[in-house]
């Protein structure tokens, strides 16, 4: 039976992963920020078989992640791979984004990752086996007008996927981050009807995409070949 640590597991992206392992016969383990609602309400939705640990903190602090992977390896023993679901985004112009805005942008998304995977990488590297599996964005490689900020962090999740890899896959460890495109999830609520009208319009699949198809794509990473890593790869319906 496989373990995975989710986090962003109280998001809609989150969510779905959770639900798609856990339909699987996954042991889960879910981190949510400050949510426990939304994570109570995940949870609820996996059914009664499932087995979860849960835990509600802040993945920009080292102490929380620490302690995280140290609990949770002691009770199921092992963690066969993490999928770092969790983020954090603003809409506005960068002149009006404050620095505390940008340093909360950028722990969340993107020095959660560094904190992760560095916590996990010695279970992983002595059992010389285990997947990291980051959430991107097409924004990583594209940038997006108003969203400098969320744009950088997952530019910079692209580059830290890719150089991590090298790092790992002489362990047999695989490094992926997957990078959608428009998810109809919670997060894109900033965005009005028409402007998210505009956006679908330049997608050739005509549609955004869901928090279960992500999920289905992040199982299939999930069972690849170690063979598959340092890739960032679209899942965007052709968009770019």
């Amino acid at each position: 039976m496989k373990t995975y640590l989710i986090t962003g597991a109280s998001g809609g992206i989150g969510s779905g992963i959770a639900k798609k392992l856990a339909s699987e016969g996954c042991r889960l383990i879910l981190c949510g920020n400050k949510n426990s609602s939304a994570l109570t309400e995940t949870v609820q939705s996996l059914g009664e078989d499932a087995v979860v640990k849960t835990f509600l903190g802040d993945l920009s602090d080292e102490a929380f992640v620490n302690r995280m992977v140290q609990e949770s390896l002691a009770e199921f023993g092992r963690i066969d791979g993490l999928v770092h679901a969790a983020g954090i985004a603003s809409l506005g112009l960068m002149t009006d984004l404050s620095l505390t805005d940008w340093n909360a942008i950028f722990g969340a998304n993107l020095t959660s990752a560094f904190l992760l995977s560095k916590a996990l990488a010695p279970h992983f590297i002595n059992r010389k086996e285990g997947r990291i599996i980051l959430l991107s964005s097409v924004w990583g490689g594209r940038g997006a007008s108003c969203e400098v900020a969320y744009s950088a962090t997952k530019g910079g999740i692209d580059s830290f996927t890719k150089a991590l890899a090298k790092e790992l896959a002489p362990s047999g460890i695989a490094v992926n981050a997957l990078a959608p495109g428009m998810v109809d999830t919670p997060m894109n609520g900033m965005l009005s009807e028409e402007e998210k009208a505009q956006i679908i319009e330049e997608i050739p699949a005509c549609r955004m995409t869901d928090p279960e198809e992500v999920a289905d794509m992040v199982s299939l990473l999930l069972q690849a070949p170690s063979y598959l890593t340092g890739q960032v790869i679209g899942f965007n319906g052709g968009w770019y």
